[in-house]
């Protein structure tokens, strides 16, 4: 799965891409930073007009759009460029292991659901790979840039809980974050996602199998197909079942996760001890590191089709091995 970041061939696109990708996420987290800025800027430049007409110029209006539309233009451009050069990257990756696959496929397609593991979960794990690790970047480079801007702007301003603490706003994100992961990943857990979403492959591939046999032969019984299908049929109700409780939960979480911001700055919204500009700031840089720390709750239904896919290759690529270390020694004795 990992040939492609160890064999000389894709070396250069293995390790460079990654290393353009990763670039690309630290200007676009910067060009962020600025937005934030301006956000601040330009709410108090609003609140400014609306206490006292006339007292900004239309001009500077003007002025402060154009800005934004500047640093939205980058952010654009730079998204769409690095997205393009993303799929190829992606390709690549997929590339490196089907080539293995293909070299060794008169022992893999023996296996049952080789198929759909050569031609189907090389993409599945190469996109999610890709989506898991860059948001994994992302989410650590946003915390390096928006933590301390949070802390300059919780200066002075008291915090619901935790008083004046200067630290108050990201002991809040923190320990609401930690929370909301910890019990997701508790449910997950209980609910055994991970194991429902694997058993569900599993009686996918056996049913496509038979169907791809019985196109050719003839002495299929249908009752067999119905009898997989019922198989089939069960999983995935019971995967509709185990989501539905896993979904209440994350979906509750997040919906509470909307007002986290306002909660804390309660005392300093009711007190106005703070401008429109500088709240319009703070939440949203308090919304950029609390989403940064909850990276493993907004991914995990993600993580859990990757520890399904990953399992299902590993297993695949052993009995892969295991087929070649026979074979091999067989002609030994």
């Amino acid at each position: 799965m990992f040939r492609f970041f160890t064999t000389r061939k894709w070396f250069l696109w293995g390790w460079l891409g990654s290393a353009i990708i990763l670039s690309s996420l630290w200007f676009q987290v910067k060009i962020d930073v600025e937005i934030n800025e301006w956000f601040g800027e330009f709410y108090d430049m609003i609140q400014k007009a609306l206490g006292a007409p006339n007292s900004i110029t239309i001009s500077e209006y003007w002025a402060s759009l154009l800005s934004f539309i500047i640093l939205a233009g980058m952010y654009i451009a730079l998204a769409v460029a690095i997205s393009f050069f993303t799929a190829h990257f992606l390709f690549r990756w997929r590339t490196a292991m089907v080539e293995w696959y293909h070299s060794v496929y008169d022992k893999a397609r023996k296996i049952e659901g080789a198929a759909q593991r050569v031609q189907e979960d090389t993409i599945k794990f190469s996109r999610i790979m890709e989506s898991l690790g860059t948001s994994l970047i992302e989410s650590i480079m946003v915390l390096v840039q928006f933590i301390p801007i949070l802390l300059g702007l919780s200066i002075g301003i008291p915090i619901f809980f935790f008083g004046d603490w200067q630290y108050g706003l990201i002991t809040g994100a923190l320990l609401w974050t930690l929370g909301g992961t910890i019990f997701l990943i508790g449910l997950g857990w209980l609910l055994r996602l991970v194991g429902v979403e694997y058993d569900l492959q599993k009686k996918e591939a056996a049913y496509r199998k038979i169907l791809v046999i019985a196109e050719d032969d003839g002495s299929v019984r249908p009752k067999t197909i119905e009898e997989l299908f019922d198989g089939v049929r069960s999983i995935h109700f019971l995967s509709y079942l185990r989501y539905l409780y896993f979904n209440i939960g994350r979906i509750a979480y997040l919906q509470a996760n909307v007002l986290s911001a306002y909660v804390f700055l309660a005392p300093a919204i009711v007190a106005g001890v703070v401008t429109l500009g500088v709240m319009q700031q703070i939440i949203r840089a308090f919304g950029r590191v609390e989403g940064s720390m909850q990276y493993l709750l907004k991914a995990w239904p993600t993580i859990i089709e990757l520890a399904s896919v990953y399992r299902r290759l590993r297993e695949f690529e052993d009995r892969i091995e295991k087929s070649i270390f026979d074979d091999k020694s067989s002609e030994k004795i």
